[in-house]
């Protein structure tokens, strides 16, 4: 204890825990060490004794000004030492775990409290040297600051309590708010996807003799259109035009190269050439502007007043014709598409539409949802049949809903409807 001023109180040797407590309480109380801590010391000091009692060996208490040269006074440190009287084989590699007030092991077996120096404030009037309080009375001051401490606690506890749960009720009203701005922002992106789709939709067409309707949805429903695309318009001799491309990819890249495709064929249609070279000639000039772009291509010529059908193919998949009476065929022509070796129509299919007969025109979205095209193929005969007689607004919704009961991967998905009215 090389550390520690001359002692100036001591203990005799103690032999019982209830000594060891009154001794600490009366050195306590001397130098006035507030209540609160000098509970904790009590129990600290009388659980270390307990052990050194139970050996047979006596202890003795004793509380000094820690530091040599300090002065005496209100502002010094204190340590509180708790010695065994006699010699403790390795007492100075002792450890002390789960005490109220943390101890450390001196070199020569003692147990040693620092305690916080006493400030004006902090702690109780000192009691004159060789003064005494009653132990009860100790005790009761004692348990009364621990009970101040708790109440102290509990009222702390309380109002964390009532800050956290105004905090939460603060954070779910943001949350609120975010959510009703996110909600807001949802909407606006859905318009504004919205009208992009609609400009990139040809205008409806009113032509006598002939009932048009189209069902588009992309892959990504936050994409306003993927590389799946339609074009239709009247040609200058009354026959009715229709595009349907699917370029290769998803996204806005692929919508802009299916884009260059329909302008592209819609200006060499308005120019006048056929529909067999159609195909050839917009590869070729799609070729110098984006080398990269590939797409397949399907081009039907429709005569409202005939019925007459011509139908040229870029590696598309076939047009299926399903007629009044129910019975139905793909209309297959050969052919590479846009950017494809050898690009073009291999030949120009015609056909016949009579009153009641029904042209669906579609991209590999709406039979490929399942992986298996010629099960596709067999599933959209099926419903086309079953659905040719509504109205023909709601055929190409109601066709993409059947074929997408199941989706094992998702695609852009377009289908085309036209008619010749019945009569």
């Amino acid at each position: 204890m090389k550390q520690m001023r001359e002692t100036r109180q001591e203990s005799g040797r103690l032999t019982t825990v209830g000594g060891v407590r009154r001794a600490v309480r009366r050195l306590a109380g001397i130098h006035g060490v507030p209540a609160e801590l000098r509970a904790r010391l009590v129990v600290s000091v009388a659980a270390v004794a307990r052990d050194e009692l139970a050996q047979g060996r006596g202890v003795r208490v004793s509380l000094a000004q820690a530091g040599a040269g300090e002065k005496p006074g209100a502002g010094a440190a204190l340590a509180c030492v708790l010695a065994p009287v006699g010699t403790v084989c390795g007492a100075g590699r002792r450890e002390f775990h789960g005490l109220p007030l943390p101890a450390t092991a001196a070199a020569d077996g003692a147990a040693v409290w620092h305690l916080p120096p006493r400030t004006p404030g902090n702690g109780a009037a000192p009691l004159p040297e060789g003064g005494a309080v009653p132990d009860g009375e100790a005790v009761h001051e004692e348990l009364r600051a621990v009970l101040d401490r708790c109440d102290a606690v509990e009222a702390e506890h309380r109002l964390l309590k009532e800050e956290l749960e105004e905090t939460n009720s603060g954070v779910l009203a943001l949350y609120v708010q975010l959510e009703e701005r996110d909600e807001q922002l949802r909407r606006a992106h859905g318009q504004m996807l919205r009208e992009l789709e609609d400009a990139l939709r040809p205008a409806p067409l009113d032509v006598s003799g002939l009932e048009l309707a189209v069902h588009y949805a992309p892959a990504d429903t936050d994409a306003p259109t993927g590389g799946d695309l339609y074009d239709w318009f009247q040609l200058p001799d009354g026959t009715v035009h229709i595009t349907v491309v699917d370029a290769l990819g998803h996204g806005v890249r692929s919508t802009g190269a299916a884009l260059n495709v329909t302008q592209t064929v819609r200006t060499l249609a308005l120019e006048g050439h056929p529909p067999g070279t159609i195909v050839e000639r917009a590869s070729e000039i799609l070729a110098s502007i984006d080398p990269q772009l590939l797409a397949t291509v399907l081009l039907a010529r429709v005569d409202p007043e005939g019925g007459e059908v011509l139908l040229a193919n870029g590696s598309h998949p076939p047009a299926l014709v399903v007629r009044e009476d129910g019975a139905s065929s793909y209309l297959q022509v050969a052919g590479r598409g846009v950017g494809f070796p050898l690009p073009g129509s291999e030949d120009v299919l015609r056909a016949r539409l009579a009153p009641g007969d029904l042209l669906v025109l579609y991209t590999d979205g709406l039979t490929e949802s399942r992986k298996d095209p010629l099960e596709g193929e067999v599933r959209l005969v099926e419903s086309a049949v079953r659905h040719r007689r509504r109205p023909i607004e709601e055929i190409p919704e109601a066709i993409a809903e059947d074929m997408h009961t199941v989706v094992l991967h998702p695609d852009d998905t377009l289908a085309l409807a036209l008619r010749l009215p019945r009569g």
